[in-house]
């Protein structure tokens, strides 16, 4: 393939973590234009490709079916010439604590839009630092881009924590044609906070007490809140606790995740300081959803827009890169660290 064929990525760029490699990723499969990424995570403690960043690669290549030079550890440089996408089962294992979310959300665009549906497994974290947990993914994730169009559907066999992982996580992919922009811009007012305390191999008087200091700090909006308990099946012990918050019009999801030697109030505290820094802002999602429906807005018809609760540089690092493949105007109305909408014309 000529080097005029092959789009040219600086992976340093904006915020320049994995995401940059991962949109690229996606993208490539679903235009068939080949890439090469140098920089990659060149501005991390540990640059270059880790595990989870190579499990992606790997996924994308077999959906891909595509060619790749550069796929080792550490390798900050990558080639990744795509020859069409193919769909049918799939099974990755991270190997590690990886995040089995990421991996998932490399190549559910591509399957989506190939020829059939696909069915995939996917062994690694499923509730891990920096990356959506599972839940997270099931109950508001799927929620909007199933506004969207994407026939998806997850299943937990089993949880996977930090630091040993090893959760596996199923997923339905059903082969879809037609998507469909989407509105998010006014919340309307609060209906009811949907709260999950949840542990693996770990005494329910912790999800307890994750409970009891999630009501004690959401104070008056304690009377909005349902709870349920979890006891996840799980090779090794985790916690977490999740607060969903249903408006009129959107809802958003933020959750705190437990660790050695962390006080199971903390957890409980993560999650509510979020949801009330959320709710002091006018967005409609939080900016943890506005950047993963960047990509799956970019693909839909028409122009869709967004309010959230705050532009990230992670939000504006992956519209960079999704300009770089797609003919598609991205316009945000505010500056990282502020609330802004977020408007995309163009697509599929």
């Amino acid at each position: 393939m000529g080097s005029e064929r092959v789009l040219h990525i600086d992976g340093s760029i904006g915020e320049g973590g994995g995401q940059v490699l991962r949109t690229s990723l996606a993208l490539s499969v679903l235009t068939g234009k080949a890439f090469r990424i140098t920089n990659i995570r060149r501005r991390r403690s540990k640059p270059g490709l880790m595990a989870q960043h190579l499990k992606a690669v790997e996924a994308a290549c077999a959906v891909g079916t595509a060619h790749v030079s550069g796929d080792r550890l550490g390798s900050q440089e990558l080639v990744f010439e795509p020859t069409g996408i193919r769909t049918g089962q799939f099974h990755f294992d991270i190997g590690t604590a990886g995040s089995t979310s990421l991996v998932l959300q490399t190549i559910v665009y591509p399957l989506s839009l190939g020829n059939a549906d696909s069915n995939l497994t996917l062994v690694g974290g499923t509730h891990v630092p920096w990356s959506p947990c599972f839940h997270y993914l099931q109950l508001h994730w799927l929620f909007y881009v199933r506004k969207i169009g994407f026939e998806i559907r997850l299943d937990l066999e089993s949880a996977g924590f930090y630091p040993r992982g090893g959760g596996r996580v199923r997923a339905a992919v059903r082969a879809v044609r037609k998507l469909l922009p989407i509105s998010l811009t006014n919340r309307g007012s609060l209906k009811r906070i949907r709260g999950i305390s949840a542990v693996a191999r770990l005494s329910r008087e912790i999800a307890e007490r994750q409970r009891r200091q999630a009501l004690n700090k959401l104070g008056g909006l304690a009377s909005a809140a349902e709870f349920e308990f979890l006891s996840l099946n799980a090779p090794s012990p985790g916690t977490f606790l999740l607060l969903l918050a249903e408006f009129e019009h959107s809802q958003c999801c933020f959750y705190g995740l437990g660790a050695r030697g962390k006080p199971a109030e903390h957890v409980a505290d993560e999650a509510v300081n979020e949801l009330r820094d959320f709710l002091s802002t006018d967005g409609s999602v939080d900016y943890y959803l506005a950047d993963q429906l960047v990509l799956p807005m970019a693909l839909a018809s028409g122009e869709s827009e967004i309010r959230s609760s705050r532009i990230t540089q992670h939000l504006a690092t992956n519209a960079e890169v999704i300009k770089i493949f797609l003919p598609v105007s991205i316009e945000m109305d505010a500056t990282v660290g502020l609330p802004g909408s977020i408007r995309i014309r163009g697509g599929a």
